[in-house]
């Protein structure tokens, strides 16, 4: 066995202790404080798991500090996605009910906020629209990948409409995001890309073995009400999207990561919470 293939079997190894103590963290912690708390845990395990898989997550400009509530949607290349997002503004995001069945991650993800979607029924449909209007009418962030599907990312495909109604019936702004991932020289990576049939362990070898990788997030618009009928609300997040894709410099330095969260900025906890603090040693890998 090369030194190489060692090494992601060791990250590899990691990953899934970091998936473990996700569970001990939501288990033991999550209750420990409010929504708050559990936003600052969650954006601090992303960003474990970013360092673990390689990737260094850097937002681009100022906008994205802004946002403190509304629907989130972004084009969607990779599972990393989500945790790019959440290492920066965490977010509850709505998903395929195929994950929930998902080792450790759909037990992390049903309780993290996150919002399952049973495909071809109208019912769950309902369902779903009634969660996430609950959800964004308590100031919530709520997140989504409007393609339905994962890309190589040099395209994003086109949005689909459905899930904007949420966000028109509960009057809170949209902001779309461009993701996009770069490696050390700041050309457009594909190593993250979710694609064809490709398994998740696949997929993380992949971005391991690219080394260095960078997760670039840039707030494309943020389109405030009142809104338009959900059909051109979602064509003018695409455009926005596609725009910000396109105009981005393949070799452009990159930002810092910052802390972007409006109620908790740089990583300190409010004074309620400070004293769970201590307990982060508990799910650090």
């Amino acid at each position: 066995m090369s030194p190489k293939s060692l090494t992601v079997r060791l990250r590899l190894l990691l990953v899934g202790l970091h998936l473990l103590s996700g569970v001990l963290q939501v288990a033991l912690l999550f209750p420990l404080g409010g929504a708050t708390w559990r936003q600052t845990l969650r954006r601090i395990w992303s960003r474990q798991l970013l360092t673990l898989l390689g990737i260094r997550v850097e937002s681009v400009g100022e906008a994205l500090a802004g946002i403190e509530g509304g629907l989130v949607v972004g084009n969607h290349i990779s599972f990393i996605d989500i945790y790019a997002i959440n290492a920066l503004l965490p977010c509850g995001f709505v998903s395929k009910s195929e994950v929930a069945r998902w080792p450790l991650i759909g037990w992390l993800s049903l309780h993290n906020d996150t919002v399952f979607i049973e495909r071809g029924s109208r019912k769950a449909a309902l369902r779903t629209h009634h969660t996430m209007l609950t959800a964004l009418g308590a100031g919530r962030r709520v997140a989504i990948f409007p393609e339905g599907t994962t890309t190589a990312g040099d395209t994003p495909l086109p949005f689909h409409a459905a899930l904007f109604q949420s966000a028109i019936d509960a009057a809170v702004p949209v902001h779309a995001l461009a993701i996009s991932y770069h490696d050390a020289t700041g050309a457009r990576s594909r190593a993250p890309a979710y694609i064809d049939d490709m398994s998740l362990v696949d997929c993380m070898v992949n971005v391991m073995q690219a080394g260095g990788l960078i997760a670039r997030v840039r707030l494309a618009q943020s389109l405030a009400p009142p809104l338009a009928n959900r059909r051109e609300l979602a064509q003018r997040a695409h455009q926005a999207v596609a725009t910000a894709l396109t105009r981005e410099p393949e070799t452009a330095p990159a930002e810092p990561l910052r802390d972007l969260d409006p109620v908790n900025r740089g990583g300190k906890l409010p004074n309620e919470d400070a004293q769970h603090l201590r307990n982060e040693a508990a799910i650090s890998p």
